[in-house]
């Protein structure tokens, strides 16, 4: 068994925690929560480009995301156009996407993904 690494850790949550060569992020939302559906979606993706980095890996190595949207109806087509736009070339995960009562009312979106650690393309 390898080491675990801990990221960003308190008494309640490890923003990321690296195992056997994977890295698995907890849920990450934006911080201005004033934006619509396509700015929480980039500031999501951003913190969760900062978690891989820290990680040592990028988002070329994702295995899989879980993505959690409070308003699908009205809100999927504008993550997908932020996710489309931020995934890396022919390096799509399997993911989930589903509406889902937040935990905070300003939350538009929350995002898991899970990704190997080691060798990030360039």
């Amino acid at each position: 068994m390898g080491d675990i690494t801990r990221i960003a850790t308190d008494q309640r949550r490890s923003r990321a925690v690296v195992y056997n060569g994977i890295v698995f992020l907890g849920g990450q939302t934006a911080d201005d929560r004033t934006q619509d559906i396509r700015g929480q979606t980039r500031q999501t993706l951003a913190k969760i480009d900062k978690f891989l980095a820290e990680a040592g890996t990028d988002k070329s190595r994702l295995l899989t995301a879980q993505i959690w949207i409070k308003d699908i109806n009205n809100d999927f087509a504008g993550m997908n156009e932020i996710w489309d736009a931020w995934t890396a070339p022919n390096a799509a995960s399997t993911r989930a996407t589903a509406q889902c009562e937040m935990g905070a009312s300003d939350v538009l979106v929350e995002i898991i993904v899970t990704a190997a650690v080691g060798k990030i393309d360039a």
